[in-house]
């Protein structure tokens, strides 16, 4: 069966086929015969194909057009000499306007309910618990008591997440529109690494044997690709760095880094159009991460404000530059809201939510609660168990004795966080006593 695909044009061919890629990936990939293509195909352009997969790999079929604009029939509006007529509304006298009012004052909602229901509209108020200030059901019992109401902090606000590098072609398209076409498929591979090279070559050399065709010199194509090495390594870093100067400002700091390290390659740092954008680089790179920093100790102190203590423990594992020492004030504040947020009234989905967040903060050691809670059920001892590593004067408090050769824990993925969080709210539903929720903060 075919299906879609977008491709991006690779190299050409000597006998007129083209090698092609998936868009914006390194596979699928593959070769196709050049009568099918535009006649103004080229190196780096992307199109849609329907491709079909076959015995030795995927074949493409035909190139799919996209839809054509048609100019749409567009409605004349003719000019008129008749005067303009207002159209006026006029209500009814005691008729119905807004806000459900009638002749200026709004209904009672007690008699609308009673003449409704047939009774008066003071029983139907009675009847709902908490409408008269009981809180209780009516004389009948058929009404459960409300829930206690809990208030939960206030939200933080949340800084726009950074955005990941989106790097261009255009010094890469360059060097291998001056490379011969027979070469361009060993000098896109060879910006994967040699490794590649060497696979592929072996791969290739295996094919041909099997068909009893001539094999490739394996000294020639890893000379060659060694050749070509540098200038595709500095054009490829090029299209980078580019990309994050221009992307500064909303650019992901791991990008960034990655980009900056990049530079110290031999190869590139040999290259003189590369030392003085790799310098600003630098730079920048500097400026960025102790933006970040203020911000980080910012967001900490924003969150605890408001008390947000789980959120604030989250925050101080992530920290925007490794090795750098937490502020001693800010870890003795954040250790003594952790330990304040754990008494032994807090059920026990509170206490696991917390030693979650404090397990890979680097105050885990400041919090220390002075009892356990008042119930310990079976998952947070699971909890205890797993963090004891990290946690160990918890699990001592909670009764939970630690291997000493236990694996040290890793966080929990986002989407298993929400999946426990999802059990244990319907947990305290079906529960006999209602509580608040244990991510109040």
């Amino acid at each position: 069966m075919s299906r879609r695909i977008d491709i991006e044009l690779t190299s050409r061919l000597a006998d007129g086929s083209w090698t092609w890629r998936a868009a914006g990936a390194r596979v699928p990939k593959g070769t196709l015969a050049g009568d099918i293509l535009p006649a103004d195909a080229a190196i780096g352009q992307t199109l849609k194909v329907e491709v079909e997969q076959g015995m030795e790999g995927i074949d493409v079929l035909s190139v799919v057009k996209g839809r054509e604009k048609s100019d749409r029939d567009l409605l004349e509006l003719l000019p008129t000499e008749d005067d303009f007529q207002a159209v006026i509304e006029t209500r009814a006298p005691g008729g119905r306007g807004r806000g459900g009012r009638e002749g200026g004052k709004r209904r009672d909602r007690g008699d609308r309910r009673g003449r409704r229901d047939g009774r008066d509209g003071e029983g139907r108020g009675r009847g709902r618990s908490g409408r008269d200030g009981g809180g209780e059901g009516d004389g009948d019992g058929d009404r459960r008591p409300r829930r206690p109401r809990f208030e939960a902090p206030p939200e933080v606000p949340q800084r726009p997440k950074p955005k990941r590098l989106r790097p261009g072609k255009a010094h890469r398209t360059e060097v291998l529109s001056t490379i011969d076409e027979a070469e361009r498929p060993i000098a896109e591979l060879a910006l994967q690494g040699m490794k590649a090279v060497r696979t592929r070559l072996a791969e290739e050399n295996k094919k041909l044997a099997d068909d009893g065709k001539p094999t490739m010199p394996e000294a020639s194509v890893v000379s060659m690709a060694e050749q070509l090495m540098p200038k595709l390594r500095v054009a490829d870093w090029l299209d980078r760095a580019e990309a994050a100067k221009e992307q500064m400002a909303e650019l992901d700091l791991r990008d960034l880094r990655s980009v900056v390290a990049a530079s110290d390659d031999p190869m590139v740092a040999r290259d003189e159009s590369t030392r003085e954008l790799a310098e600003s680089l630098k730079t920048d790179l500097a400026a960025k991460q102790e933006a970040a920093m203020t911000e980080w100790h910012e967001d900490i102190e924003a969150a605890l404000e408001v008390g947000r203590t789980i959120r604030a423990l989250r925050l101080s594992s992530q920290s925007p530059k490794a090795g750098v020492v937490f502020p001693p004030a800010l870890a003795r504040r954040l250790g003594e809201a952790a330990t304040a947020g754990l008494t032994p009234d807090d059920p026990p989905d509170r206490w696991a939510a917390v030693m979650e967040a404090a397990a890979f903060s680097p105050v885990r050691t400041l919090v220390a609660p002075a009892a356990p809670p008042s119930s310990v059920s079976d998952d947070l001892k699971a909890t205890a168990l797993r963090l004891g590593p990290l946690l160990p004067q918890l699990a001592t408090l909670l009764g939970v004795e630690v291997p000493a050769d236990a694996p040290r824990p890793k966080p929990l993925r986002p989407d298993t966080r929400r999946r426990n969080d999802r059990k244990k709210k319907t947990a305290a539903r079906s529960s006999s006593g209602p509580g608040p929720s244990s991510d109040g903060s």
